[in-house]
């Protein structure tokens, strides 16, 4: 970032802040990313709050940082950034005056606006900067999802952002997009035409796109019950994850020509209406069962409540109707309370047409390409080979595996700040336009419905295992398998 900027952070005593925006401004901070002048302004609601900022700030630092990152010297220079400010985001009073001066008139430098606040309160946020005069050419506003409970919550709360900024000063954020092995992955479809000539349903079997979580509620009871895995997880995180495995190459790397690329392939999705939900969607919820050492409560015991069919897992088996990828099934899950934590992307190719070994030579296993988002992150390639500790005639898989903070010994993946500091340069490519929030919530919007519909309940599956029996009868239905880390 060449020029100096304020970060202006709504929510920034919240968890979100201080776990994520907090460590991740540091870490920018301490790399030099940062250009001398910039200001962080976190609000707090109450006055106490935002003068204890600073302490409640290095707290989170020590908590949330990596082994070696935190420094004293360095939270003393980046403490220098940080400006607390106590308002309610809800009422325009003075409050509001003491942080319009100190923003001050200056209209070349930018201003970011960072909502990190329940989209309840986005439109009110924006009306009181609005009014205030705070927001100019140079102004941009970075939402954090969920946008909206469904279509048409969603159309409302971009409506009222859109009352006050231009779409292209609006960056919703998916922080799954700033993930350096995402962006790796096109890279690696697009600059390596050995990838790119194999990736079409001529040469692959199926996809499977995995974010498996071994957390629970963590004290977000009351927003997941009302929001469950397929609105929390799938409508965002997953299908963007989708848009970028399966569209199509831009003609140029620029926020525009990806957008539309990935609105085709939202469009393109096969509807899942009425009983065809039934056929192509798991929904589970986790009861109590061991995970690694540790006994864990089910779902309804963390949530105090005698019943509820929320759902805490989703499995979905999707197609997408156009010339590349028809008859590839793309099997999407995620889930809570599961066995380990990952997100992995498999590319699983298909068989070889003809067998030249004979059958004593082993299994011949197909290809596979492993995409891992986290925790650690790396691109791994599973191909067939020879036993080399054999005379005869063996075959055995081998893998190509490129980890990336082996290979790189700086690598320190950070998608909050790769993502606020494309903001801040008001490049939006790695975020998401109006028109893909629409897309995603037209697909999600009618399996929601029809479970509301049917009052569908969700099958049960022990917290630390890997989902409901259901999720691998829904890949067994189709002679395949869920590869699990």
């Amino acid at each position: 970032m060449a020029n100096p900027f304020d970060m202006v952070l709504f929510g920034g005593g919240g968890d979100l802040a201080l776990r994520k925006l907090i460590p991740a401004l540091y870490r920018a901070h301490m790399e030099g990313s940062l250009a001398e002048g910039c200001r962080i302004l976190p609000v707090c609601r109450r006055q106490d709050d935002a003068d204890q900022y600073l302490d409640t700030a290095q707290d989170a630092l020590k908590k949330h940082l990596r082994d070696g990152e935190y420094s004293d010297s360095v939270w003393k220079e980046f403490s220098q950034l940080l400006r607390p400010v106590a308002l309610d985001i809800a009422v325009p009073d003075e409050q509001w005056d003491q942080l319009a001066d100190i923003l001050g008139a200056d209209e070349a430098r930018g201003r970011l606006f960072y909502l990190a606040i329940p989209p309840g309160v986005f439109g009110p946020c924006c009306e009181n900067l609005s009014l205030k005069g705070l927001i100019n050419e140079q102004s941009r506003v970075v939402v954090e999802k969920p946008l909206g409970y469904n279509a048409q919550t969603s159309d409302e709360i971009n409506s009222k952002i859109a009352s006050y900024f231009p779409e292209n000063n609006i960056f919703r954020i998916d922080h799954y997009l700033g993930k350096e092995t995402v962006q790796n992955l096109l890279a690696l479809r697009f600059s390596n035409v050995l990838f790119e000539h194999l990736w079409d349903a001529s040469t692959i079997d199926h996809i499977q796109i995995s974010i498996s979580e071994t957390v629970g509620l963590e004290g977000r009871a009351g927003f997941y019950d009302d929001t469950g895995a397929l609105r929390d997880m799938v409508q965002n995180h997953l299908l963007q994850l989708l848009c970028l495995i399966a569209m199509e190459s831009p003609n140029k790397m620029c926020a525009k020509n990806i957008r539309a690329e990935k609105i085709k392939v939202l469009e393109a999705l096969r509807p899942l209406v009425g009983e065809g939900v039934d056929k192509n969607v798991v929904r589970g919820q986790y009861v109590a069962g061991g995970l690694g050492t540790q006994l864990v409560p089910g779902y309804l015991e963390e949530l105090e409540a005698a019943g509820s069919n929320t759902e805490t897992f989703v499995a979905i088996r999707a197609h997408i109707d156009n010339w590349r990828w028809a008859g590839v099934p793309f099997y999407l899950r995620t889930g809570k309370r599961m066995e380990k934590r990952c997100a992995e992307i498999v590319i699983q190719y298909k068989k070889v047409s003809h067998r030249v070994y004979d059958e004593s030579a082993g299994d011949i296993i197909p290809n596979r390409l492993v995409i891992r988002l986290q925790p650690e992150e790396s691109i791994k390639l599973v191909l067939m080979a020879k036993k080399m500790d054999s005379l005869t005639t063996e075959l055995q898989p081998a893998e190509l595996n490129l980890t990336l903070s082996d290979t790189y010994d700086s690598f320190r993946s950070d998608a909050y700040k790769r993502l606020m500091l494309d903001a801040a340069a008001n490049n939006s490519a790695l975020f998401i336009h109006r028109d893909e929030v629409a897309a995603a919530w037209s697909w999600v919007d009618p399996i929601i419905d029809y479970w509301r519909e049917t009052n569908s309940q969700p099958h049960l599956y022990r917290a630390g295992s890997w989902g409901p029996q259901a999720a691998s009868e829904l890949l067994a239905r189709d002679g395949r398998h869920w590869f699990n880390p």
